[in-house]
Formats: C-alpha cells, structure tokens, sequence
C-alpha cells in the first residue's frame, strides 16, 4: 500500500490539499512548523492564518474569482466553506473574520483521523530514502531560508523576488464616526463598508504627507522588486497625484450623506463580526509605523485613531514556474515533488488554496491508479495552471485569477441593444459594462460546461451536481450554483 502524501506548509494551499486528499481516503503527513518557528507575518499557530487581507475577493459568480470559488466549492473546498462560515459582510467581496475562519480549518483538519499534524519545520526535499515519496511543498512566500535553500537547489536556479505589503487595523471605538459613512459600492451587499470621505483640499494634504513619510529600505542585497496589484500606498502616490483616487481611494460608485461624490474614499472592511476591528482597504505600506500613525491620522474620523496592526511589508518568494513545472504541478527534474500556492506565482489567498486543490484533486487519481487528465484551461482552476506552465518564462509575474488567463472565446457574445429611447447607435448595447457582462457569462457558461464533463471522465462527483451555467437576461447572470 502507497504510503502517505507528505505536505510542508500548513496555509491555506496546504491545507486545502491534505483535505482533498483526505476526503478520498489518501493519508497525509502535513508539516507545519508554526509555532515552534515563527515567520515574520504570522502571530498563531493556526493552520491557514491569514496575514494580509481578510477578502478572499470578489463573490460575484460571473467574476473570474466567484467563478473559482464556486468550482472549488463543487470539490467541496475546505477553505470556501470554512470561509463562507466565518463570512463577514463586505459587498459583493467575501471576507471573514480571520480567527474564526483559521480555526475551522484548523479544527477540520486535526479531527481527520486520515491526516497527521507535525509540528517542525522541513529543511530537505529529497533526503535519503524519500525520493520516492509524494511530497507538496507549499511553504508560501515566507518558505524558511532553509527550504527556500533546498529548492534552489532542486531547481538549479535562482529564485525571483518581490515585496508583499500588509494593510494597517484599527479599532472601531477609536474612529470619529460623525465624519464617516457605511456604503458599498453601487449598493452591492448592502451598506457592508466604512467610508471616510475626503474633499479635494485633504486629499492633496495627504498626499503630499505620503510623498515625504520615511518608508522602511529593504536590504542591499534584496532587491525591492513589488507585486502591481499590491503596490504599497506610498508607491501608488509617487506615481501621480491622482493615481490613489483611481486606485485604493476611488469614490466611484460611492455617494456621501449629502449626496454627491466625495474627492476621495478610503474604505475600510471589518475584521469581525463583532465590528470592532476595521482593515483599511488596499493601504498595504512601507512606511516606519510613527509615519504610519502620523500620516493615516489625516484621514477624516482618524484624528484619534487606535492601530491595531500597522502595515508591514514581507519578501514574498516564488519560482519561475514555466521553466519548472507541468500542468499538474510537479517539478520536471522531481515529478514526485509538486509545488501548491503563492510559491508557484499565483497571486492571493484563493489561488493558493485552488493550487492545493488542483494537485490534491490529481494526487487522487494517481492514488486509484487513473492517469489523471489536466483541468481545462478554460476553467478557472485550469486558467492558473495555464499562467503557470505557458506564460513567458523570461517575463513571469504573479497573477491572480483573471479572465485574461483564459484562452479566448470561440466567438463573441452578441453585443445587447439599447432600448428605444436611449442615444447612441443601433448596436451598440448600453455600454460597455452590458457587454463585458455578457461576456463573463460566456466564460463562466464554457467553464461550467467544461469542468462538469472533465468531472465526469474523471469519474469524481461534483458536490451538488454538475455546476449549472449562467444565464444571460437583461445584461446579467443567474449564477453558477456549485
């Protein structure tokens, strides 16, 4: 009988992975060396603790990130559903309150009488007499300088590096809620966000305390190298006076209590359900933590503000997987080695997890002596193996999950017309937000289609049945039920 699948790295890949594995009745030795050894990120020693974010991003089923939730949720994804039970509310995003979500997983996990939970930290790959193991390594981008060390060596080459920063907590009491308002944008999910408005005259008072705040230097021989979509604030600023108010601070979609459109918004999303703590939406900084304080305090309502974490910035560390690794994961040079999760260069928490899934879901297969097929790249979960394994080796970046990894549509959606009545010309439907809407729903209808026939030659069932696909009425969608 094959022995058990061998997993470093008990966050949110890790974990999603041994739990698959699990549930198919494959035993899994999950390797965490939190708490024994912290990182500079982390402050429990929960499996699938959550450093940065508490939004596992958009929940819309026609977005790309909806659209992944909903087909790791037809695996019956440990991570969606322990998130969906410690949602908190956030618009059309699904958040959750961290603690309570790192404890489900960890719960789940350390009950399942098929996985064993070793606490200690993995500092050789292919040690003598364990060539012939399955071995996931999905460390994440804080890997140990010892296993980051073994992996170099794996591979031969060197790694790439960039900068991830965290966004700042402050404590609900401490805010001056006369000067703010709760809204999301356009409505959706109702009034989930705190906002703090800011006219012309303060916005440009806080960007220029921006532009001089002192910020943290990496090392000399670190080269600060950072993610585009997850640009430290002080960094947008640099790169124009309005580049905030078209990025984290945009007031689209938002009006105040007067009515009108503020200059600026910063938006902040609750860390609990109790609504006690708030993270500061898209403000990941560099800034030393006195700047921090003295810089966010000229935001309205943060005159006095309490901060419960400031904004940390982390070297983020990640392969160059087309030069790799296969469309399952495994490493060319090791196929019993695979790699899971933001090492790989997948971008965000639910992309880690889907990586995890992916090759838990593969391992499987393996286990029941199947040759597994990949998953289609017109799906979500393929669309990441895709960035993966075809991108450019000379030019990979890390990405989140994005219609723009699919491959593109055999022919386009009809383009909607306007009703009578409304300008412009025959044809030219509404808009664009009508056609790209329309356009979503093509995608997530051939994924739907895709992944429910690829489950089927599979032989594994999809929780819930086949996921059933979009439609199309009035420029929306109905949604994929998993």
């Amino acid at each position: 009988m094959p022995g058990p699948v061998y997993i470093v790295g008990g966050g949110l890949a890790g974990s999603e992975c041994a739990y698959q594995l699990a549930r198919r009745g494959v035993p899994v030795v999950l390797h965490e060396m939190r708490p024994r050894l912290p990182t500079p990120a982390h402050k429990t020693g929960n499996l699938a603790e959550l450093v940065c974010s508490n939004s596992l991003r958009s929940d819309d089923p026609l977005h790309a990130a909806g659209l992944l939730k909903r087909e790791m949720e037809g695996f019956d994804s440990l991570v969606i559903a322990a998130a969906r039970a410690a949602a908190v509310p956030a618009g059309s995003a699904l958040a959750v309150d961290r603690e309570d979500f790192a404890a489900r997983v960890t719960a789940t996990l350390a009950a399942h009488p098929l996985v064993e939970l070793r606490r200690e930290e993995v500092t050789e790959i292919l040690a003598d007499g364990t060539a012939d193991r399955d071995l996931v390594i999905a460390t994440g981008p804080l890997t140990s300088p010892a296993m980051a060390a073994a992996l170099q060596g794996l591979l031969g080459s060197e790694y790439l590096y960039f900068y991830d920063a965290i966004a700042p907590i402050v404590e609900a009491d401490s805010l001056d809620t006369s000067q703010l308002f709760w809204q999301s944008r356009y409505g959706k999910g109702g009034d989930d966000y705190l906002n703090a408005p800011l006219d012309r005259e303060r916005y440009a008072a806080f960007h220029t305390a921006l532009l001089a705040a002192e910020v943290l230097t990496p090392h000399e021989f670190e080269q600060a190298v950072f993610f585009e979509g997850c640009l430290p604030i002080e960094e947008l600023a640099r790169r124009g006076v309005d580049t905030l108010r078209y990025g984290p601070m945009k007031p689209v979609g938002l009006r105040g209590p007067d009515g009108r459109r503020p200059w600026a918004v910063v938006q902040l999303r609750q860390e609990t359900l109790a609504k006690r703590q708030f993270n500061l939406v898209g403000f990941q900084s560099r800034m030393k933590w006195g700047e921090q304080q003295r810089v966010l305090r000229l935001i309205p309502g943060f005159e006095q503000a309490v901060f419960v974490r400031f904004g940390q910035i982390h070297r983020n560390t990640f392969i160059n997987s087309p030069s790799h690794l296969d469309p399952f994961y495994r490493v060319r040079s090791a196929p019993r080695v695979r790699l899971a999760g933001q090492i790989t260069g997948v971008e965000g928490y639910l992309e880690s997890a889907a990586t995890g899934l992916a090759i838990g879901l593969y391992l499987s297969l393996e286990r029941q002596g199947r040759e597994a097929e990949p998953l289609p790249a017109a799906t979500a979960l393929g669309s990441l193996a895709r960035h993966l394994t075809e991108s450019d080796p000379r030019h990979f970046q890390p990405a989140n999950v994005n219609y723009g990894l699919f491959p593109e549509l055999a022919e386009r959606p009809p383009r909607p017309l306007r009703s009578s009545g409304e300008g412009g010309g025959a044809g030219h439907g509404g808009g664009g937000r009508q056609g790209a809407q329309g356009r979503r729903a093509a995608f997530a209808a051939r994924a739907g289609e895709e992944l429910a026939a690829w489950a089927a030659r599979q032989g594994i069932p999809l929780h819930g049945g086949p996921l059933a696909a979009p439609e199309v009425a009035a420029g929306t969608g109905a949604g994929i039920e998993a």
